[in-house]
């Protein structure tokens, strides 16, 4: 489900080196919930009791998860071989909006995904829609204020900043802000990767092209037009970039996460692809942003979807993130306690200055203009 400079200070209260997972909260303060009604692990009898009841329903439901997606595939490996609970993924190349309508359609079926890992706004609009349960993780109270709803229906996991990948085998100089993206040389060459009225990645995509053209957070229309214009011109290509894409050469220049473009090269190289695939974060339209996870209010395995939370914001799930470029939410609470991989940590491309992010309302706002005008906008 992106984005400069991710966030501030936090305090490690619970996250304590060498600390069992759940080590705040392990233990129930009163008489246990059941698993569907319980907003913590304390509350559903300790992490032993939310453990066991995880194990026995054996299965979590999950959707939308490519395994090359801030490192996907090794967390949902490490949370089976950690619990020998199984996690099906269904439609692992499918949007945020595809996670929306899942939660919507497939109540009551035992199909349902159980847990969610969509873009802020999407979760936003989830949460007023009445589709999570509330949670807290252990680690709650050290995610900061603003990558958090207060009811702990949701909460950022890891983030990245929008960049401009490019295939320098196929593209002689390769951009590196978005006013060099309508130069005449790039002509059916720039993609997004997404829809982005239905893409976090892409909605992220077009909000940076706004801030770089006179835009805001709260008027993200520049980053439409630009994009019309773009079209227009002809640089610019309604095919949704995939690793694949740019194998073929069909996309040889990408508006993607840097978490995604950086591990895309990764792979290119392991893999042997004619490839070589370079990064920029563009100064001009520097926006950064996070993926939040949030519970079905409904969820077929209630007790692996809140476990399943636990593990991705346990120093192993966060630490994993950022061994694919994705900054977690809590490194700088990581930092602090030393549980951050600084290895890890140091392979980070460096940007400047201290993120901002748009409030909901902002984001609401963008998305309904979004919505309302980018198919025309973009139309041949």
């Amino acid at each position: 489900m992106p984005t400069p400079r991710l966030p501030t200070a936090f305090v490690a209260a619970c996250l304590v080196l060498a600390a069992p997972l759940g080590a705040c909260g392990d233990k129930p303060t009163t008489a246990p919930r059941a698993p569907a009604v319980a907003t913590s692990a304390a509350d559903a009898g300790g992490m032993a009791a939310l453990t066991t009841a995880a194990k026995k329903e054996g299965s979590l439901n999950t959707i939308a998860l490519p395994s090359d997606w801030a490192n996907y595939g090794a967390v949902i490996d490490g949370f089976e071989k950690k619990y020998g609970i199984k996690v099906m993924v269904e439609n692992p190349e499918g949007t945020s909006q595809d996670e929306i309508n899942a939660l919507k359609e497939r109540r009551g079926g035992g199909r349902a995904p159980d847990v969610i890992d969509v873009g802020g706004s999407f979760a936003q609009s989830a949460a007023r829609q009445g589709l999570l349960a509330p949670y807290k993780v252990a680690a709650y109270d050290e995610i900061p204020k603003e990558q958090k709803d207060d009811q702990a229906r949701w909460y950022n996991n890891y983030g990245g900043y929008i960049s401009i990948g490019c295939d320098a085998k196929r593209v002689k100089t390769c951009p590196a802000t978005f006013t060099d993206l309508r130069k005449p040389e790039y002509k059916g060459k720039v993609a997004l990767n997404g829809d982005p009225t239905k893409s976090g990645s892409a909605f992220a995509g077009v909000y940076a092209a706004a801030l770089a053209n006179g835009g805001s957070f709260d008027d993200i229309q520049p980053g439409i037009d630009f994009f019309a214009e773009l079209s227009k011109n002809g640089n610019f290509i309604p095919v949704e970039s995939t690793p694949a894409t740019i194998a073929k050469g069909q996309t040889p220049i990408s508006i993607d996460w840097d978490f995604l473009n950086l591990g895309y090269a990764d792979g290119f190289r392991e893999n042997g692809t004619d490839v070589d695939w370079r990064t920029a974060i563009p100064f001009d339209g520097s926006f950064a942003q996070y993926y939040a996870n949030g519970v079905n209010k409904d969820a077929p395995h209630p007790a692996a979807a809140r476990l399943w939370q636990e593990y991705v914001f346990s120093p192993e799930g966060q630490n994993l993130r950022l061994g694919a470029y994705a900054r977690p939410v809590l490194m700088d609470a990581m930092k602090k306690d030393g549980t951050l991989d600084k290895a890890a940590a140091e392979r980070l491309p460096t940007v400047e200055g201290t993120p901002t992010f748009p409030t909901e309302a902002q984001r609401e706002k963008a998305r309904e203009t979004v919505n309302r005008g980018w198919a025309e906008a973009v139309s041949s």
